[in-house]
């Protein structure tokens, strides 16, 4: 059974700091792209940003880059996003995802994180 579980998220004020986590099983997760996604109240899903689970180089979404970081930790089967400089519009419910190369995503079922202003 594919598993990713997301952690991590909480309460913070406006220009603070938080970092999530994503941990995954369940099936080999080799040339995937691991994602994180978020969705605030009446909005679409966002893209945040990638990273390929054997390579290096990460891409981002453009209304976070340059403040959130993803990286992963393949001894842990788990990736993270560092989320810097928060704002009150970075409010919303946040996703991991498992991008195979053929095949539908995997999605986690989120953590929340709320900014207050």
């Amino acid at each position: 059974q594919v598993r990713l579980v997301e952690s991590g998220g909480r309460t913070v004020q406006a220009g603070g700091s938080v970092r999530l986590s994503c941990e995954f099983s369940g099936r080999d997760f080799a040339g995937n792209d691991m994602e994180w996604f978020r969705q605030a109240p009446g909005k679409e899903r966002d893209f945040l940003a990638g990273i390929r689970w054997d390579d290096s180089e990460p891409w981002y979404g453009p209304s976070v880059k340059g403040r959130f970081t993803i990286d992963r930790d393949r001894a842990k089967n788990t990736i993270f996003l560092q989320m810097n400089d928060l704002k009150v519009e970075d409010t919303a419910l946040y996703l991991c995802a498992a991008d195979p190369p053929r095949g539908a995503r995997d999605w986690g079922q989120g953590t929340q994180v709320t900014v207050q202003g």
